[in-house]
C-alpha cells in the first residue's frame, strides 16, 4: 500500500518549485488544463507589468485586460499543444498595452501525472523583439546592397559599351583621315594614332571579358591579349607567330590595365619596326615572371634589332614615352637590349631603386 507523502514535503517541495520558477530570468507561467494561472514568475510580472493578486488562478487569456486573449496563442495552446507533449519556438507578434509591441518565441511543455487525469502546462516566453529588428535591418541592409549592385553592373555595362563605341568611333576618323590626307607624314602619324586607338581597345575589350573581376589571372589575360593582337595587326605580308610564357598569379585589374597596355605597345613596335623585310619565322615573345612581390615582363623580338650606332634614347618616340609612363605607374624599370639576334624590352619591378629608362 504506497505511503502518502508528509505535508511538510509538499510545502517544501511547492516552495523548490516557486523558488525554481523566480530564478528563471525569462518570463514563466504555470498553467492548469483549464489554461488557469497556477504559478508566474517574478520576471513575468515585471517585463508585463501586471499584478500577482489579479493573475493567481485567473484564466491566462483573462490577464491584463485580455492582453494575452491572441489568435496566435490560441492556436498554440488549444490546437497544437493537444497533440503534442512540447512545443518550442512558437512566434508571436503582437502590441501589448503597457510594454507595447513585442515578438515572442513561446516554449510550451505538458507535465502529466501518473497517478491522476490531471495536467499542468509550462510556457516559457523569450523576448526577440530586438533581435527581429536587427535581422530586418540586415535583411533590408542587404536588399539594398544588392540593388545597388545591380545598378551599378548596369552602369558598368553602360559605360563599358559607351568606352567600347567612343574607341571604335576615333578609330574609325583617325583612318578616314588618314585615307584623305595627300601628305605622306600626317597620313604615318594619323596611322600611328589609330593602332593606339585600337590598342586601348584591345586591352579595354579582354578586361570586359572579366565581368568586373577585380584579380584576373595574369597568364589567361596575356595569352588572351596576344591572340586578340595576332589576329587584328599581323598581315599575310609577313607571318609573325606571337607566343606567351607566364607564371601563374592574380593581378589587379588596375595593374592589368597599365601592363595590357605596355605589351600591346611593344607588339605594335616590333610588328612595325623588327620586320621591315620579310622573315621566315618572324616571332615574338611575351614572358612573365613573378618572385613574390617583384615581377618581371619581357617582351623580344627575333627580328633586324637596331643599329649600333642609333641606340635607344630615353627621349625617344612616342612608344617609348608610353612604355615608361606606365611602368612608371607600375612602380617599375624599363631596360632595352638589342642585338643580332634582334630586340627585348623588360619591364620590371624589383626592390632595388634602378633610373627608369636606359639602354643596354
Amino acid at each position: 500500500m504506497p505511503t502518502t507523502l508528509p505535508v511538510r514535503n509538499l510545502e517544501e517541495a511547492n516552495l523548490l518549485a516557486q523558488a525554481i520558477v523566480n530564478t528563471i530570468p525569462e518570463p514563466f507561467l504555470v498553467l492548469d488544463a483549464d489554461l488557469r494561472v497556477l504559478e508566474a514568475s517574478r520576471s513575468f510580472y515585471e517585463i508585463f507589468k501586471v499584478d500577482p493578486a489579479e493573475t493567481q488562478g485567473c484564466l491566462l487569456y483573462a490577464l491584463g485586460h485580455g492582453q494575452w486573449d491572441i489568435p496566435a496563442l490560441r492556436v498554440l495552446l488549444e490546437t497544437i499543444l493537444p497533440d503534442r507533449v512540447a512545443m518550442d519556438g512558437f512566434e508571436v507578434d503582437h502590441e501589448f498595452p503597457a510594454i507595447g509591441h513585442r515578438i515572442m518565441l513561446l516554449n510550451a511543455r505538458k507535465v502529466l501525472y501518473d497517478e491522476s487525469d490531471t495536467m499542468a502546462i509550462l510556457l516559457a516566453f523569450r523576448d526577440v523583439t530586438e533581435r527581429r529588428a536587427i535581422e530586418h535591418e540586415k535583411a533590408a541592409l542587404l536588399e539594398r546592397s544588392e540593388e545597388l549592385r545591380r545598378q551599378n553592373e548596369v552602369l558598368l555595362e553602360e559605360m563599358r559599351h559607351r568606352v567600347a563605341n567612343s574607341l571604335q568611333i576615333i578609330a574609325s576618323i583617325l583612318l578616314l583621315k588618314a585615307r584623305a590626307v595627300s601628305s605622306d607624314e600626317t597620313r604615318f602619324h594619323l596611322q600611328d594614332a589609330h593602332q593606339r586607338v585600337m590598342s586601348v581597345a584591345a586591352v579595354q575589350q579582354h578586361l570586359d571579358m572579366t565581368d568586373g573581376i577585380d584579380q584576373i589571372e595574369v597568364g589567361i589575360y596575356l595569352d588572351k591579349l596576344c591572340a586578340g593582337l595576332g589576329t587584328s595587326m599581323i598581315g599575310d605580308d609577313q607571318p609573325v607567330v606571337i607566343t606567351v610564357a607566364s607564371d601563374t598569379g592574380m593581378i589587379p585589374s588596375a595593374k592589368a590595365v597599365s601592363l595590357g597596355l605596355i605589351v600591346t605597345e611593344l607588339i605594335i613596335n616590333a610588328l612595325k619596326y623588327a620586320f621591315p623585310d620579310h622573315r621566315d619565322q618572324a616571332a615574338i615573345a611575351v614572358r612573365y615572371t613573378i618572385d613574390q612581390d617583384d615581377w618581371t615582363l619581357i617582351v623580344s623580338d627575333n627580328g633586324v634589332g637596331k643599329a649600333a650606332d642609333k641606340p635607344p634614347k630615353a627621349d625617344g618616340g612616342l612608344g617609348t614615352t608610353i612604355v615608361a609612363a606606365l611602368a612608371k605607374q607600375l612602380d617599375a624599370q624599363v631596360t632595352m637590349a638589342t642585338g643580332p639576334a634582334g630586340f627585348a624590352v623588360t619591364v620590371a619591378r624589383v626592390a632595388a631603386a634602378t633610373p627608369l629608362l636606359r639602354a643596354a
